[in-house]
């Protein structure tokens, strides 16, 4: 089992698809992940650490070791799955969004070395779906699993409407032209944080904190 937390674990399983695929690679889904939530300032570093080695140091390291299996092909696709915390940060989910907005750079750098390589990087950014994503985060202090949705329940897709928007995506991830997919109702924030002057960013995000339990007891029954 690939642990991204692990860098030998890492060099392990990149090793084995290279042996499986005859040093052929054309696709890279980077899809693994969990989430620390909790104030800033009960995030240790070490927590820190750990949040950013699952959801960026290991995508890093796995990349770096398939890409040589890529690159004398002349074309090849690696799909990142970020979020919409790589694009605008909320209260509660520093550490997560942090470790999303550090892929996300670093998938337009690796775009941009790549674009004469034939290689295409293109981001996957989902809000809050209803899966078993909530049975791998761990809230700080109390340390244990969430398992109340909270705040966002208002803009969690069920699995049936997800369906769809996978049905139409990923026709979208096999064009050249798709660089960033957003997909949830928060998209809509994301927009707005882009165009709009940053008092309405405050204003949105006010509304996001509006009913939500005190810290560190947010997503805990």
């Amino acid at each position: 089992m690939l642990d991204l937390d692990d860098p030998q674990s890492v060099e392990r399983a990149a090793a084995e698809v290279i042996a499986l695929t005859d040093n052929r690679l054309y696709g890279l889904f980077n899809n693994a992940g969990y989430g620390v939530y909790g104030p800033l300032n009960t995030i240790s570093r070490q927590q820190m650490e750990q949040q950013f080695s699952a959801n960026f140091f290991g995508a890093h390291q796995l990349t770096m070791l398939l890409l040589p299996a890529m690159t004398p092909h002349g074309e090849g696709r690696i799909v990142m799955t970020s979020s919409v915390m790589g694009l605008i940060a909320s209260p509660g989910r520093g550490a997560y969004a942090a470790s999303k907005y550090a892929l996300e750079a670093w998938s337009d750098a690796l775009r941009m070395e790549l674009r004469h390589s034939g290689i295409q990087v293109s981001l996957i950014e989902p809000g809050p779906i209803r899966t078993r994503f909530t049975d791998n985060v761990n809230q700080t202090q109390s340390d244990k699993p969430v398992e109340n949705p909270g705040i966002a329940a208002r803009f969690t897709l069920g699995r049936r409407r997800w369906w769809k928007k996978c049905a139409m995506l990923l026709p979208a991830i096999n064009q050249s032209c798709a660089i960033r997919s957003p997909w949830s109702p928060t998209r809509w924030r994301c927009l707005s944080a882009c165009c709009l002057p940053a008092r309405w960013t405050k204003l949105s995000t006010a509304e996001l904190k509006r009913g939500m339990p005190p810290p560190c007891k947010t997503e805990i029954d």
